[in-house]
């Protein structure tokens, strides 16, 4: 579990693509002679990322790789932050990012799933795997979700930074009235 003292710390969550917000599957086709790429992304790491927007923590999806798959994505999550390197180089991409954002590395929490990610998450204050990560990055690893990378990781991370602070049920209750689907009384109870 990650304590109360550390979840209050962090202000940026950075996340790998390939690996944490997918099952590292990657279709390549043509389509009319036109090369395209699909990924599947979890539904539920997106309503995960959009709490942690709303309790005030900046999204930075950060990858290895350039994807229209990941540009996508991350524009209709609304990340606050999206950088694809094709050369992987994630240390000073996320670097420049606290930079411009003045934020500290021990304000940082990162998750990851492969060697690419290891010089971030040797820095970062909370460094995450998945939990079908390489074993090289669940060494480095304050906490492994229980959720396979692009099977509900990242929502798994959302929830346990969130509950940790003590605002997880009210941003849900939060999130459930906006749509209009719950009462607040209802929520939680069985």
């Amino acid at each position: 579990m990650i304590d109360a003292t550390l979840a209050k710390r962090i202000r940026l969550v950075g996340l790998d693509v390939d690996g944490v917000l997918t099952d590292a599957g990657v279709y390549i086709g043509q389509v009319q002679g036109e090369r395209v790429e699909f990924k599947r992304f979890d539904i539920q790491d997106g309503l995960g990322m959009m709490l942690l927007r709303r309790a005030g923590i900046a999204v930075a999806v950060v990858s290895g790789r350039v994807s229209d798959a990941t540009t996508l994505r991350a524009r209709e999550l609304n990340v606050d932050e999206l950088v694809q390197d094709n050369d992987a180089r994630k240390l000073p991409a996320l670097e420049s990012i606290l930079k411009r954002r003045g934020l500290d590395w021990n304000t940082c929490a990162f998750v990851g799933d492969d060697l690419a990610d290891l010089p971030v998450l040797k820095r970062v204050g909370l460094p995450i795997a998945v939990a079908n990560a390489v074993p090289e990055v669940h060494a480095l690893a304050r906490y492994v979700t229980r959720a396979a990378g692009g099977q509900g990781a990242v929502r798994e991370v959302a929830e346990v930074i969130l509950r940790a602070r003590g605002v997880w049920d009210e941003l849900v209750a939060d999130y459930l009235k906006e749509r209009g689907d719950a009462e607040p009384h209802v929520i939680g109870s069985r």
